[in-house]
């Protein structure tokens, strides 16, 4: 049984949609009592705050920039008077745009720098500048939502974007040993096929063919996250926690591996 999140403010990054894993942590998030700051790079995010209820607030940033993320952040602790939670989830591909697929003897250098800034960069610029009102706190719960894709496995076509979640995995360790003195611990979430509207029908196939036998929901990688923004995680800190229904743990993940 979680404890109460009630009198922590939270940050959550990348929850514009509303079926997505962001989304889905911010409500969880505020029906543990916490008060949550949400942010996409669109206007849509309105909506999602006031889907939660009163005393939430969306916010549109593009955190590419570094600036960007200081004027987030700084908003955050002006409303709240404080900041305790942060889930970066910002990355894979933003709204209007597609999803890169490029073997890496024909990735230019544009497509790499622009996928490490959105799914890298972005975590690195909203944790610089929220882990220093953790630690004058001596309290915080950092939780980078990365992928199976990098830190565990990879498919062909996505050498940058395993490269920039593997690269917060490595990002999550180093922060785990500089800030555990300070109270804060930093984990890392790595989901596998899970069903959002932007799933397509080869990933929902894909994920009929874990042993589980289906595609995970936003609200099952929401309960992980929202556990370990809690303070019964105390004690867990620099850590990678898949959730995959078993996928990376079967050798055979063709049609008919359960027949």
């Amino acid at each position: 049984m979680l404890g109460t999140l009630k009198g922590r403010v939270a940050l959550v990054t990348g929850a514009g949609s509303a079926e997505g894993i962001g989304f889905a942590t911010a409500r969880l998030l505020a029906a543990q009592g916490a008060s949550v700051a949400i942010t996409s790079t669109t206007a849509r995010i309105h909506e999602r705050a006031a889907e939660l209820s009163n005393g939430h607030v969306g916010i549109v940033c593009d955190l590419r920039s570094f600036k960007n993320a200081e004027k987030l952040v700084a908003e955050v602790v002006e409303r709240y008077g404080k900041f305790d939670i942060l889930v970066n989830n910002a990355g894979m591909v933003q709204t209007g745009s597609k999803e890169l697929s490029a073997r890496f003897d024909s990735l230019s250098e544009s497509q790499w720098d622009s996928e490490i800034e959105l799914n890298l960069k972005t975590c690195f610029n909203v944790t610089r500048v929220s882990l220093p009102h953790m630690i004058k706190k001596e309290y915080g719960r950092v939780v980078n939502v990365s992928s199976v894709t990098g830190p565990v496995a990879s498919n062909p076509g996505m050498s940058a974007y395993s490269a920039a979640k593997a690269g917060m995995a490595g990002l999550t360790r180093a922060l785990a040993l500089e800030t555990g003195r300070s109270g804060i611990t930093v984990n890392v979430v790595a989901p596998g096929w899970i069903k959002t509207a932007s799933s397509n029908d080869r990933e929902i196939e894909a994920g009929r063919n874990t042993p589980i036998g289906r595609p995970g929901t936003p609200a099952e990688a929401a309960a992980l996250i929202v556990f370990l923004c809690s303070d019964e995680a105390s004690y867990i800190t620099g850590q990678i926690i898949v959730v995959d229904g078993g996928n990376t743990v079967q050798e055979y993940q063709g049609a008919g591996a359960f027949a």
